[in-house]
């Protein structure tokens, strides 16, 4: 099973990329979603010896961010079975700059997609740091076309800024490697092996300045592809231009995978007994990508940019909870999977009203109630969540956080996060509020019926936080104490 789990998006790229029609093509992507997320919720069910020579190998922590990639890829993908019909290639006007453009060929961005699948699954399902890296790397090089999908000025200039920015730091996160193989050098040995299970057991021995170097490089490196600030400076352009299916996918699953390539160095660290050090640094980037996000929220008046920094900011959450240690790495596992179905969820929402009003501006998009009831209810909802208003899961995995700071006698900190999250939440209280009520503007086109394919995906993500916020399954509970304590305990 193991084995085909990145086989299937790869077989699913050459099937669309033979295909000519439209029609089988979104089929297709929609099938390798469901099959892939089958034979994921099957490595539940039954564990999984290591596969391709130990180079995939699952654990806790890998396995509970493939399930999240994968859930997401089946909810963009079967968004995008209708939302792909609305673009067809031809030429189109840009709304924010008034340049012609053409959209890209859907041959291309379908397989595209299958190919993005297929590298956040080898990075969520290696314990080895150089497959990781490799895997990071392709999917910098397949999400690159989907960020550029409408082909004009703006998501140009978002698409080589993602490449430059996430490039640099992906070069940072390889010489981080290269410092890890260093510090467990052994001249009697075989020689470093880059494999986790290989690591752990060794970390006491390992050379402590080169440990430390290191995780700092990996930090920075992974850092700069996970969003946290002042590294940020890709996220908020690459999420606003892409396409809303594909800006689900980057703020849900793949800022994820360049967490956990971070997580595999901090268990490195732990196992070393250097928790101390790697937890003072991520409580440092966490608290700085939340107060960044802070001030951008403030005033903005782009909504999909407007999200993108709340993902800037919950991943300093992420990286905060883990530097904290103790409870606060549950909660932090426990907010992964929250801000991953909230941030779906709205990013596929900003899609049905940028659809509408052909604005991503919060000004010009009043009147939502009235021209898309459901879609405005899910808006409001996915708000009132991502800024964590109970009963919605993010307000237990923020509180069980804050418990852990407490706690652990961190009240600096603890204040620090408190006035973030308010202003943050006033921040965005304003523009939603705006956009939900008030008249439609004139010229905006009379809506069509909200068609069950833009509005399903986002519901059930939503259902899923809700459901979570009100009741955590032991299984659940269970499994993300596992998680938590791989990291924390270097395991």
């Amino acid at each position: 099973m193991l084995e085909a789990l990145p086989l299937v998006p790869l077989l699913a790229a050459l099937l669309v990329l033979a295909l000519a029609a439209d029609g089988p093509r979104r089929a297709v992507l929609v099938a390798a979603g469901l099959v892939h997320a089958a034979l994921v919720a099957g490595t539940f069910l039954v564990p999984q010896a290591p596969a391709y020579g130990g180079l995939l190998e699952l654990d806790a922590p890998g396995q509970l961010f493939l399930a999240l990639a994968s859930g997401l890829f089946l909810a963009a993908a079967i968004y995008a079975a209708g939302y792909l019909r609305h673009e067809t290639p031809g030429p189109k006007q840009d709304f924010q700059d008034g340049a012609a453009f053409e959209n890209a060929p859907e041959r291309i961005f379908t397989m595209c997609l299958c190919l993005f699948l297929a590298a956040m699954t080898v990075v969520c399902a290696t314990r080895n740091l150089s497959v990781l890296w490799v895997g990071i790397e392709a999917t910098t090089l397949s999400s690159a076309p989907l960020i550029y999908f409408h082909r004009h000025r703006r998501s140009l200039e978002a698409t080589w800024k993602y490449l430059v920015i996430c490039s640099v730091g992906i070069a940072l996160a390889l010489l981080g490697n290269i410092l890890f193989s260093v510090a467990f050098y052994d001249p009697t040995g075989p020689g470093a092996s880059m494999q986790l299970a290989d690591m752990l057991p060794r970390a006491g021995m390992a050379a402590k300045p080169w440990l430390k170097a290191a995780f700092i490089f990996i930090l920075v490196g992974y850092g700069s592809k996970m969003g946290l600030a002042p590294m940020h400076n890709w996220l908020p352009d690459a999420h606003s231009q892409s396409p809303s299916l594909v800006s689900a996918l980057l703020s849900g699953a793949l800022l994820n995978c360049a967490f956990l390539g971070i997580l595999r160095a901090e268990q490195v660290l732990c196992a070393a007994g250097m928790a101390d050090f790697s937890g003072e640094l991520l409580v440092l980037f966490g608290l700085i990508s939340m107060g960044t996000a802070a001030i951008f929220v403030v005033g903005q008046g782009d909504y999909k940019r407007l999200l993108a920094y709340s993902s800037v900011e919950h991943m300093g959450i992420l990286a905060l909870g883990v530097g904290i240690g103790g409870g606060a790495t549950f909660g932090a596992m426990l907010h992964a999977v929250n801000h991953s179905l909230t941030k779906g969820a709205l990013f596929l929402v900003s899609g049905n009203i940028l659809a509408l009003y052909h604005t991503r501006s919060c000004h010009d998009a009043r009147g939502l109630s009235r021209a898309l009831p459901i879609t405005s209810a899910l808006w409001m909802a996915g708000f009132l969540a991502i800024v964590g208003s109970p009963p919605f899961g993010i307000f237990v995995s923020e509180l069980t956080i804050l418990k852990a700071m407490l706690a652990g006698g961190h009240p600096v900190a603890a204040t620090l996060y408190l006035v973030f999250l308010a202003i943050i939440f006033v921040g965005m209280s304003a523009p939603v509020a705006r956009m939900v009520q008030g008249p439609l503007p004139p010229a905006t086109r009379q809506p069509a019926p909200e068609h069950w394919l833009a509005v399903a995906p986002p519901l059930a993500l939503l259902a899923a936080t809700l459901v979570f916020g009100l009741y955590l399954p032991q299984a659940m509970t269970a499994f993300l104490n596992r998680a938590a304590a791989a990291i924390s305990m270097g395991g």
